[in-house]
């Protein structure tokens, strides 16, 4: 035989196993898309199946829904009645702190270690997470991602994302309207609440509840909801904040930048430097787990199916509270009357500490220090500290944070009332959008509104795609505790 003849046989002879595989493999592609129709029930997804390697946010989540839910099924079938968590009679008088009653898969808090983004550390986060051209911080379409899927995104994902952002923006004429007649005097926030409750009447989830879509697909409702929301946000605080406080004309939302430059160029601002900061914001304020109000807030309210405009709006409000959002404003009224007090002189440690110690026996606390979680420095503090001191190191308000960290921890050890004397996220973030020129304390929290909309309505998606129901503890009087204690003794 031939050497061209024995070469043709070969060939010949490995062809059909060869063929199988590519029809195999034809076959399992088929499958796959199939099922992403079928989860997403967007034909398109078919075409777009074949002709990109990258998934849309929609799509992929199609692809991880049913493992999940399989799993969460298994753990019920196999662990229901076990025990995962009790509640004493101090901790039902106690705001119910560090009682394990909710499930969000977003974010998890250690007190030793601080918040993970579905896995991932602050630090994980700033490396792992995609990036603009020449930046350094990841973008918060990013973490937008990653708290709904689970996974680090490819650049190409994040930049898809943000191009969906920006064709879902832009606000109506009566909601413009309505933000330009508000009372200048209205609070930022309460105009945020609000702004967002007039645009429910675009709700998709709504519409696709009344329609009497499949409990099943409540999930894609609430997610073209979610990213709406996300994509009208920053117009809507920029417009609030230029309205109150300056001209009220923003610029149209610019689709060659990113959701955080959009939305500082909307504010006003043009500093790329400014952008990298304000990237960094909206990412480590996104989420912190399910117990704190606006999470919770969030959460109870969409759990008797209220589409996501009204379950954030709840959210905000409980925001606007002093003991939440409202700390980082209060951070920077105390620190910048301490420096008032104190002038352009310099002052030494023990000179603050008794500054420190005045108001402490006044009956004042420090804001910014301590958590009702963490028991360290919350690392949401460390990388705005970091961001500083590459930044602003000379600055003479962070000169007097940096202080105000080496004094104040040891004061509130000595003083004996907390379990956290460290700094949490408040007591930095101030300092830094002062720097930036954003120095209008009472808008501070409708930032940190913005940034949470991405945490607790990713979880709100999840709530839907895992069919939790509405939520309803039982309530107690003090009264029946009373009996029942008297009773078993």
């Amino acid at each position: 035989m031939s050497p061209s003849s024995s070469s043709s046989s070969s060939s010949s002879s490995s062809s059909p196993p060869l063929m199988q595989k590519r029809i195999d493999c034809i076959l399992t592609m088929e499958k796959d898309a199939i099922t992403v129709i079928n989860q997403t029930h967007d034909h398109q997804s078919f075409v777009r199946y074949f002709t990109t390697a990258e998934p849309t946010l929609k799509e992929r989540l199609a692809q991880i829904i049913p493992a999940k839910i399989e799993e969460v099924k298994q753990l019920k079938a196999e662990h229901g009645d076990k025990i995962i968590g009790t509640c004493t009679v101090s901790q039902a008088y106690g705001g119910m702190r560090s009682v394990k009653s909710l499930i969000t898969e977003t974010s998890l808090l250690d007190p030793e270690e601080g918040i993970r983004f579905r896995g991932f550390t602050i630090p994980e986060c700033q490396d792992k997470l995609p990036k603009a051209k020449g930046g350094q911080e990841p973008l918060p379409e990013g973490i937008l991602w990653l708290l709904l899927t689970g996974e680090i995104p490819s650049e190409a994902q994040v930049q898809q994302l943000s191009k969906d952002l920006v064709k879902r923006a832009g606000l109506p004429d009566f909601v413009v309207s309505m933000i330009k007649n508000f009372p200048k005097e209205m609070h930022p926030m309460s105009q945020l609440s609000a702004a967002v409750l007039a645009l429910q009447t675009n709700s998709k989830f709504a519409a696709a509840y009344q329609e009497g879509v499949k409990k099943t697909q409540y999930w894609e409702s609430t997610l073209e909801d979610t990213l709406d929301i996300v994509a009208k946000l920053p117009e809507i605080a920029a417009l609030i904040y230029r309205t109150v406080y300056k001209d009220g004309k923003v610029p149209a939302v610019d689709a060659n930048l990113d959701w955080a430059a959009n939305f500082n160029r909307m504010l006003g601002f043009n500093s790329h430097e400014f952008d990298e900061l304000m990237r960094l914001y909206l990412t480590i304020h996104t989420d912190h787990e399910g117990g704190n109000v606006s999470a919770h807030a969030t959460h109870l309210v969409g759990s008797a199916l209220s589409d996501p405009y009204y379950s954030y709006a709840a959210g905000m409000c409980g925001l606007a509270g002093p003991l939440h959002g409202l700390a980082n404003q209060e951070v920077l009224s105390w620190t910048l009357d301490l420096q008032q007090k104190i002038g352009n002189k310099e002052i030494t440690n023990d000179q603050l500490a008794d500054l420190v110690w005045e108001g402490l026996n006044a009956g004042r606390v420090v804001p910014g220090f301590g958590h009702a979680v963490l028991r360290k420095t919350d690392p949401r503090y460390t990388c705005q500290r970091e961001f500083a001191l590459k930044h602003l190191p000379n600055d003479p308000l962070f000169k007097l944070v940096s202080q105000i960290y080496d004094v104040v921890p040891p004061v509130l050890t000595k003083q004996g009332k907390t379990k956290n004397p460290w700094p949490n996220v408040d007591a930095h973030s101030g300092v830094l959008l002062q720097y930036y020129g954003l120095k209008e304390h009472n808008y501070y929290t409708v930032l940190f509104g913005v940034s949470r909309a991405i945490g607790v309505l990713s979880s709100l998606v999840w709530d839907r795609i895992l069919t939790l129901p509405i939520e309803r503890p039982k309530s107690i009087t003090t009264e029946s505790l009373v009996k029942e204690f008297k009773a078993s003794k």
